[in-house]
């Protein structure tokens, strides 16, 4: 009888998008529980202190009894700090109906996902791109449609690129810029050459906004902000880079009033309410300066420009300096060995776990994402480590 039963496609589509693009950080994982010494690059999670003030106000709205159910597009504080927040940065006024809160990024772009794509349509994504991506594509649907972008733009999205992959059945362009692998930060000029590619193929632009506050020596540009462009953008962001507290899961959405409406219909199916003590550390976290956060910005600029320091002058390695975020692409392509490949050498021989370029798509082919989420000392062994291993291979 029990073979009979049937599953929904949904879970099909998912499947082998999830855990085996981080086999190598689970078998690192692994290895250190046995006593192997390991170094990890291999996930994005700050190792810096988080804002007191943040973690404070959690623990005082716990103590407080702020646990009961709450809307589900958020509280009123925390909407009131998303929208203001906004507000500031885009220069114009943004409304409480153009925002809504949800449980960190990657929620966020799944609802923003599921409100405007469907069997049928296709998403366009900038490759290289963040390991779940084809997952949020695939929940809802639509067809994921890789657009290549090339190291020697810096992985930068061209307008003329995505053009060309737009069809028919083009639905959204989903963006992440500062990028998570790359580090590539799209320029205002680039911004409004793509919009003016949606804008002709009537796209939505999904947003991922979580690494806007990590630019170095160059501003972040949001489609959400350019006002031509604000009414197909859907903005996603959250706390859980900018200061430090991955595991709060809170976060916000930017975007026209009625597709706020929508998504909070699909939040509050998926997770009904909101949580009113997270909803008070986010409304602090947005309000206030933290020199903490600030702290986190320049820690990894002062890390990224020791990879590529540590690279410099090799012909078998390289590692330009990140434009934000906190990952830097090594390139080791000279070694004739695949991402996968090298970072599997890499942990064998050396102990140094890191993500093959791989993970992060085709465009990420013969490259390693490598966190910055060590201390500087640390972080320049791995490297010399790093190198060491592809100038060996090249020769």
């Amino acid at each position: 009888m029990s073979n009979s039963l049937r599953f929904a496609s949904i879970s099909d589509r998912l499947n082998g998008l999830g855990g085996a693009k981080w086999a190598l950080h689970f078998e690192g994982r692994r290895r250190a529980s046995t006593g192997e010494p390991m170094t990890f690059l291999s996930i994005g999670e700050p190792d810096l202190p988080p804002p007191a003030a943040v973690v404070d106000t959690a623990i005082d709205s716990l103590k407080r009894g702020r646990i009961g159910y709450a809307s589900g597009q958020g509280t009123p504080q925390a909407l009131r700090a998303v929208a203001n927040h906004l507000s500031r940065r885009s220069g114009r006024l943004v409304s409480e109906q153009e925002v809504m809160t949800a449980n960190g990024t990657q929620h966020a772009l799944y609802l923003a996902m599921n409100t405007v794509a469907e069997i049928g349509d296709e998403v366009l994504v900038a490759d290289p791109y963040y390991a779940s991506y084809e997952a949020v594509v695939a929940s809802s649907g639509a067809t994921f449609v890789a657009v290549p972008t090339f190291p020697e733009d810096r992985f930068h999205l061209r307008a003329d690129v995505l053009e060309a992959a737009v069809t028919s059945r083009s639905r959204a362009l989903l963006l992440n810029s500062p990028s998570n692998p790359t580090g590539a930060v799209l320029t205002l000029a680039e911004i409004d050459a793509i919009g003016e590619v949606c804008e002709r193929h009537n796209l939505w632009i999904i947003s991922d906004e979580v690494y806007a506050s990590l630019t170095f020596d160059r501003p972040f540009v949001s489609p959400f902000d350019r006002p031509h462009l604000a009414g197909r953008t859907i903005a996603a962001a959250s706390i859980s880079k900018s200061h430090a507290v991955p595991g709060f899961r809170t976060g916000w959405l930017g975007g026209p009033p009625d597709a706020i409406r929508r998504m909070t219909l699909l939040s509050e199916t998926t997770s009904f309410g909101s949580q009113p003590f997270l909803g008070d550390a986010l409304a602090v976290a947005l309000n206030d300066e933290h020199p903490e956060a600030q702290k986190l910005k320049h820690t990894f600029a002062e890390r990224g420009r020791a990879v590529e320091q540590t690279f410099r002058g090799s012909t078998a390695c390289t590692g330009q300096m990140p434009e934000g975020g906190m990952f830097v692409m090594a390139d080791i392509r000279p070694t004739g060995l695949s991402g996968e490949q090298f970072a599997w050498r890499l942990i064998e021989e050396h102990g140094v776990v890191v993500m093959p370029g791989e993970s992060f798509g085709p465009g990420g082919s013969g490259h390693l994402r490598i966190a910055l989420t060590i201390d500087t000392p640390q972080l320049i062994v791995a490297c010399q480590k790093i190198r060491a291993l592809a100038e060996q291979l090249a020769v």
